[in-house]
This record gives C-alpha cells, sequence and structure tokens, in this order.
C-alpha cells in the first residue's frame, strides 16, 4: 500500500512519465482535462476552480509556471512558494491525477504533446484566446472557461499582508 507521501510524489510528472500515463488513459478512453498557473498561493478560489475543472472529465492535468517564468509574469517579488512546492501541494488535492512543471511562456508544448480532451482557463479569457485552443478543438477536443470565486487572488492575498505587515 502508497503511502500519502508516495501518492503525492506519484502525481509530480516529467514529459515523458506523463506521456506514458496519457497513453494508459487514452486507451481507457477517459477524458483529460488540462489547465495551468503559477498556484503560488492556494486558496478558495483554486479549489472552487480546479475542482470544477476535475469534473469535466476523468483525469485532470495541472500546467504549473517555474519559478522563473512566474517571475517573469507577476515581478520579481513572485513566486512566493518554489515550484517544489507549489507542485507537492498540487498534488495532494485528491481531485488532481498530474502536476507537470513548464519554463515556456505558454504551455502549448505540453497541451500539444498531451492533446487533452478538454482544455480549461479562467473565463477572464475568451475561448479561442487561449493558448492550445487550435490544437484541442482540431483533435476533437473543447475549451472551456470557468468563472473565478470572486474575492479570492493571489494578489489580493499578496496585498493584505503587506498591508498588514505595515
Amino acid at each position: 500500500m502508497m503511502t500519502y507521501q508516495q501518492k503525492i510524489k506519484s502525481k509530480i510528472f516529467t514529459i515523458e512519465s506523463l506521456l506514458d500515463k496519457v497513453k494508459l488513459w487514452k486507451e481507457n478512453n477517459d477524458n483529460i482535462v488540462f489547465t495551468n498557473g503559477c498556484f503560488d498561493i492556494i486558496h478558495q478560489g483554486h479549489i472552487d476552480y480546479l475542482s470544477k475543472a476535475a469534473d469535466l472529465g476523468n483525469h485532470l492535468i495541472i500546467g504549473v509556471n517555474t519559478d522563473r517564468s512566474v517571475s517573469a509574469i507577476k515581478g520579481i517579488h513572485r513566486p512566493i512558494q518554489d515550484e517544489y512546492s507549489r507542485l507537492t501541494i498540487l498534488a495532494a488535492m485528491e481531485f488532481v491525477d498530474a502536476v507537470i512543471l513548464f519554463d515556456e511562456d505558454t504551455p502549448i508544448n505540453i497541451i500539444s504533446a498531451v492533446i487533452p480532451s478538454v482544455l480549461v482557463k479562467g473565463s477572464d479569457y475568451q475561448a479561442t484566446d487561449i493558448v492550445g485552443y487550435d490544437v484541442v478543438t482540431k483533435n476533437g477536443g473543447k475549451v472551456e472557461t470557468i468563472d473565478f470565486l470572486e474575492g479570492f487572488s493571489t494578489s489580493g492575498i499578496e496585498k493584505k499582508i503587506l498591508l498588514s505587515s505595515k
């Protein structure tokens, strides 16, 4: 029997190991859902978004920005948590099946390799503008957007912490 630590670590993938797992899932005709983000400080909004994404298929894969790419997107003071911590926290979630780091500007390489059944982003995006839209829809998949839970954001939490320290 696997320990919880082993279960968590078994959900952290390289691209090679992820593609092996995806092949098995596809052989079982399972629907694979993919989303991505920084996931710096996990909060209720993340749980809401990710659990809704997981409900759209059989297996949820999360692409996670590396520390370098988070800094490039969010600024030099981010990420607050290192990439391994962020991967581990996401992998500990029951409804998450796989997490994988990406260092590029976008997760297009992972999306193109996995070709998920469902590609998910927040509703602050138009579906047709989501990176990977063409790859997924060309292969019979769909692109979905999910509304964010209002009042929850990592940037908002960061601001609250900074204000309370003054």
